[in-house]
């Protein structure tokens, strides 16, 4: 259980990782930018990956009706997502120093990670959203009006994760280093309920 409880107090510290390292990456490439836009999504506010990349990406935006990008005293998340991660990782730390002592068992450790699966999961969803408004909630009086072959005005939602080609960009979304790093914590916590439950089986 020693070893167990050991995993369950190393994973939760991994997901500090997301206060220095981007969650999120979006990227855009286009024959225009030899260099691609980039815009890394922080748990905190979003940044360019390059000096004047938001710059760039509101001032393309601008031109097809779509909103500025949004600043940190704009969503409620980023001053709420820093805080709450902050509480699940001093949670899991403890979990895992009582579990050394021998004062909780490894059920604690799965309730830890299912908890912080269920909040990653209604993260997602909550970003997802707002792709989605980011994407097709357009200004009517854009510059450029721009429509779908069957006359629907088109929308420029970029993907949840993975690529797609909108218009002559390429935009592709991925896990950057922080989530990969939160990733990894949260499959470090999910094998120290693993053991847990294995040498409770034994004994």
């Amino acid at each position: 259980m020693k070893k167990a409880s050991l995993l369950m107090i190393i994973g939760p510290l991994f997901l500090l990782g997301l206060y220095v390292f981007p969650l999120w990456n979006i990227m855009l490439g286009a024959p225009q930018y030899p260099d691609p836009l980039g815009l890394n999504i922080h748990i905190s506010g979003l940044q360019g990956a390059n000096e004047f990349d938001i710059q760039n990406i509101d001032g393309l935006n601008h031109y097809i009706g779509m909103q500025t990008l949004p600043k940190p005293e704009d969503m409620w998340e980023f001053g709420t997502f820093p805080i709450i991660i902050g509480i699940m990782v001093a949670i899991g730390v403890l979990i895992g120093f009582l579990g050394y002592l021998g004062k909780v068992n490894y059920k604690w450790f799965i309730g830890w990670f299912t908890l912080m699966s269920i909040m990653g999961v209604l993260g997602m969803y909550d970003f997802n959203q707002w792709l989605v408004d980011y994407g097709t909630n357009l200004d009517p009086n854009a510059i450029m009006k721009l429509t779908n072959p069957d006359g629907t005005p088109m929308t420029y939602k970029p993907p949840l994760l993975g690529h797609v080609k909108m218009l002559n960009f390429d935009v592709t979304s991925m896990p950057a280093s922080g989530g990969w790093l939160m990733f990894l914590g949260m499959t470090l916590t999910l094998t120290a309920g693993f053991l847990g439950w294995k040498n409770t089986k034994k004994q």
